[in-house]
């Protein structure tokens, strides 16, 4: 209990009463105490001039004493000697350096700050002179010797927190993981001892890339590539993780960096080959990619021989937005250790490169973060390396950077060391590496190193660094490199001789002339297992293979299945009333509404083996109160307990199905959702916002990842997006999910935009997301009040004979004469509703209303027979709840009008312009909605648009 006790806190005024307990214990029993808390009270007992057997009251006094006053109180009448309140300040002092040390440790290779003074690190702080230094004391829980003279005990203290190395731990709350890093560190003095052959091969690792960005700046001059220089550790630190991962039974690795010296990595530790780069610099680029993008964004992946056999190690692609790829790594583990049942994260491991600012800077590192220890995104542990260059494009000041003290701060949340080491310590740099990486293996946690570097050069390449850090620059321009420091000191070392490192630079420089790297650990022609094939679903369209009927008796058995509940669980009255009602309508006896429609696709996927991951926030209830995925106990008496998903008992065979109620986060969970996703390709990921519009907090995804992975990386996708959308009047936040937004990303058939009205059609949506061979992302604006609309639901029948229908006929179409038709209005989602309850109301006859549920890719043939069967047409009016400058309308105006015949004119019928998406008075709403559904029917006020000329014709098949 001992070394729980000092790694809680060097002051023990709080402690007080355990150690009073703890004492009394001693005296009435010394065996009935831990061994360390034995030989400490025994010290005591020797260093007491008074009785053995001291009150137990007064023993607790003094240490309230001591943590007042960092000094002994007279206890009674009884005087403790001097050596007694010193051999306590001994016991601050240590504390004190495991808490403080890291504040005086050397680990700027600028030494630009001076050291500030911290009182606590003194031994004069507790009472202690230079008189004390050969005075011997105990030694505490220190792992090194039970007892010493005080001198060396603080040498100790300088050589293991105060060199190359500092750590931050002691705000861990768990005393075990604290002292697993005392251990580890204080048992070598925090000092590396890596024999003649590992010093070689570190020098050979900063050879090969310092080597690699002098010759890249001299053959490609003034061309950017945001280079490494001054940063070159991570090379041998790379390796050395690598490696170490591999013997501890890591057999895929994910990495996801920024641009700041990602052309060393790729080449150095990933194995791409320099002519393959000196390419991308000369221009030419991958015919197969409609975009592309610029080669320090672009990602890769090899296969690694390591002591534990092959490693697949994946560098994940990442566009200018920094560090919005850390949650998208996260993902992509998840789905990888899904895949191979890798609970624990024991076989796949995230490996993430920040860079300093950029860490302390960016939201969405608290929010990847936050994900760590969740049941539903944890990874095991994420092993983070901070390229710490102390400068964020022209800002080095800390005080313009953050308010914190380190820019690693933010990660003490996980309560998770930090190490901060030298990044011209190369050696120091491998070692925290191992007891970084070992950590994480035993605790499952995320870690932080912190590689405290410099930037040789400016913020790129054409960037002049010296104009508004003119201090820093000078200090660099005298500073030898990492590599220079190294071969230097093996050379004094006697580890290298005289023309070693001259010979290896030679080396590297004829390995780049012919293009070629020399890591000897890349294998070649290995096909890893557990990969996952994306090759079946190049080359097809959208519309192909999409049949996904199942013969009605399936259905009702699978919807027998998933309406069954045990006979034990109690549920809510609300809850039992929507099973009982889902029972009927698996009986045929009630139409499906949209709960049970979603329900019923994801049961015929799970039979078929599909899996399933649906997460969000509120998805397992469902934010109105219609999934309920998730049943819950009502009388349920602990946590954790008292659930049951139906989706789990749909067969024995089934996939898997997961639910999750994510924590309060888009831009996070929607970049992790996506990185599993590219990585999972036969299972259905689906992510839900609470309302449609929340999904701007994670617009960065969505524009670089989702809309564009695709044509600039050749990254799959099938993520569905399920945003609420709809006017209800609740308001500006709660009304739009932005479909403007999604359908000004589309182009290229990049993604798949729609807006179902019925239960059915989502259900064929979702089967269709799956069965098709076709994988691009799946955006589907849900809706609100149809969930419960007495209108808005499909009998069973209809599941088994029918698809999805991108266009979507009059329900009254048996009523209409299409010779007789002069108007045609045409919408999505909702607004039907209402311009079918306004028809009525009129008495209106023969003017269709056709809804068209699938807006990208727009489904030309369909909409051009619709319109051929109303061709007597003369108006053709598009009708939207939006306001005009919102919503479908600039984007589908160009496909109406395209498809118009000579005599047709097209009108707009909806809201105007306007700033706000919806209005925030429910009055206000109403005569907004009024008004539109009066245009579309009336051509009251509706507006004709200006034609604007297509270019040319269109070529078959070709879209925009």
């Amino acid at each position: 209990m001992m070394k729980e006790f000092l790694g809680n806190s060097y002051l023990f005024g709080s402690n007080a009463p355990f150690i009073e307990a703890l004492y009394e214990s001693y005296l009435q029993d010394p065996q009935s105490v831990e061994p360390r808390w034995r030989s400490y009270f025994d010290e005591l007992q020797r260093l007491d001039d008074g009785p053995a057997d001291v009150s137990h009251a007064e023993i607790q006094q003094r240490f309230l004493e001591l943590g007042k006053h960092h000094r002994a109180a007279p206890v009674g009448t009884t005087a403790r000697p001097v050596q007694f309140e010193k051999q306590f300040g001994v016991l601050q002092l240590i504390a004190a350096y495991r808490t403080l040390g890291v504040r005086n440790a050397d680990v700027d290779p600028l030494g630009r700050l001076e050291k500030p003074h911290i009182a606590e690190l003194e031994p004069g702080h507790y009472g202690l002179t230079d008189a004390d230094m050969d005075t011997v004391f105990a030694a505490g829980t220190l792992v090194w010797k039970r007892e010493a003279p005080l001198r060396e005990i603080l040498q100790f203290l300088k050589d293991t927190y105060c060199r190359t190395i500092g750590v931050e731990y002691m705000y861990m709350s768990d005393p075990t993981h604290k002292r697993w890093v005392q251990e580890h560190l204080e048992s070598i003095r925090s000092t590396p001892h890596y024999d003649a052959g590992m010093k070689r091969h570190i020098l050979e690792r900063l050879t090969a890339a310092e080597t690699l960005e002098k010759y890249l700046h001299t053959r490609y001059v003034g061309q950017k590539r945001f280079s490494g220089e001054g940063g070159e550790s991570i090379i041998p630190q790379l390796d050395v993780l690598l490696q170490r991962a591999g013997e501890a039974g890591v057999q895929e690795l994910v990495i996801g960096m920024a641009h700041r010296g990602r052309l060393m990595v790729l080449v150095n530790t990933l194995g791409k080959m320099p002519k393959d780069l000196f390419a991308e610099f000369e221009g030419k680029h991958d015919a197969g990619l409609l975009a592309g993008d610029v080669k320090y964004h672009m990602g890769f992946s090899s296969n690694v021989m390591t002591p534990g056999g092959p490693m697949h190690v994946t560098l994940a692609f990442n566009p200018s937005h920094l560090e919005i790829v850390n949650p998208v790594v996260e993902g992509s583990v998840r789905a990888r250790q899904h895949r191979r049942q890798d609970r624990e994260g024991d076989h796949v491991l995230p490996v993430l490169i920040h860079g300093d600012a950029s860490f302390s800077g960016q939201g969405v590192i608290q929010e990847t973060l936050n994900l760590a220890q969740t049941k539903g995104y944890g990874t095991g542990g994420t092993v983070h390396i901070v390229i710490n260059n102390q400068i964020g494009f022209t800002t080095s000041d800390p005080r313009d950077a953050r308010s914190t003290l380190y820019c690693t701060d933010v990660a003490k949340l996980l309560e998770v060391p930090i190490f901060h080491v030298n990044g011209d310590d190369p050696e120091a740099v491998c070692l925290v590496t191992e007891i970084a990486l070992e950590y994480r293996m035993q605790f499952h946690r995320d870690v932080v190193i912190d590689l405290v570097c410099y930037r040789r050069l400016g913020h790129n390449e054409q960037d002049e660094p010296m104009v508004t850090q003119p201090l820093m620059y000078k200090r660099i321009a005298k500073l030898p490199t990492t590599r220079k420091l190294y071969a230097d000191k093996l050379q004094a070392e006697g580890v290298i001789g005289e023309t070693d490192a001259e010979d290896m630079i030679a080396m590297f420089r004829k390995a780049l002339d012919t293009g070629h790297h020399t890591n000897k650990t890349i294998l070649e022609n290995y096909k890893p297992p557990f990969s996952a094939d994306w090759a079946k679903y190049i080359g097809h369209k959208w519309n192909e293979l999409d049949d996904t009927r199942l013969p009605l008796e399936k259905l009702k058995a699978l919807a027998e299945r998933i309406t069954a509940v045990p006979d034990n669980l109690k549920l809510h009255p609300r809850v039992q009333k929507i099973i009982d009602d889902r029972r009927a309508m698996a009986r045929g006896e009630l139409p499906l509404d949209w709960g049970m429609a979603e329900h019923l696709a994801y049961a015929t996927l799970l039979d078929e083996g599909y899996s399933i991951r649906l997460s969000g926030q509120d998805s397992g209830r469902g934010t109105f109160f219609h999934r309920h995925a998730v049943l819950h106990d009502q009388n349920r008496e602990r946590w954790g307990q008292g659930t049951y998903t139906p989706l789990q008992h749909v067969s024995d065979k089934q996939g898997d199905f997961v639910v999750i109620d994510s924590l309060l986060s888009e831009e996070a969970v929607v970049g992790f959702e996506y990185g599993y996703a590219t990585s999972s390709p036969n299972e259905l990921v689906l992510w839900e916002a609470q309302f449609g519009d929340f999904a701007n907090g994670a617009q960065v995804i969505i524009d670089q990842f989702i809309a564009s992975g695709e044509v600039k990386w050749g990254r799959m996708c099938g993520l569905v997006m399920l945003l609420p959308h709809g006017y209800e009047g609740q308001g500006p936040e709660h009304s739009s999910a932005r479909i403007e937004r999604y359908l000004q990303l589309c182009a290229d058939y990049n993604m798949q935009v729609c807006v179902p009205a019925t239960p059915v059609q989502l259900y064929y949506l979702l089967r269709r997301q799956m069965v098709r061979p076709y994988r691009k992302p799946l955006i589907v604006f849900t809706p609100k009040s149809l969930l419960r609309h007495r209108e808005s639901v499909s009998p069973l029948e209809e599941f088994a004979n029918d698809s999805f229908r991108p266009v979507n006929e009059d329900w009254d179409a048996k009523d209409i004469d299409p010779a007789k038709v002069t108007r045609v209005i045409f919408c999505s989602g909702k607004v039907y509703y209402d311009l079918r309850t306004g028809r009525k109301a009129r008495g209106i006859h023969n003017l269709p209303l056709v809804r068209i549920a699938q807006l990208y890719p727009f489904p030309h043939d369909d909409f051009r027979a619709l319109l051929e069967r109303y061709k007597n047409a003369t108006e053709v009016v598009w009708c939207q709840e939006e306001p005009r400058n919102q919503g479908a309308w600039h984007r589908i105006q160009h496909y109406l009008l395209r498809h118009l015949l000579p005599h047709q004119k097209l009108y707009y019928a909806g809201r105007d312009s306007s700033a706000s998406p919806a209005a925030g008075y429910k009055q206000l709403h109403d005569e907004q909605q009024k008004t539109l559904v009066d245009q579309a029917l009336t051509l009251a006020g509706g507006t004709e648009p200006r034609a604007i000329p297509l270019p040319r014709p269109l070529l078959a098949g070709e879209d925009y």
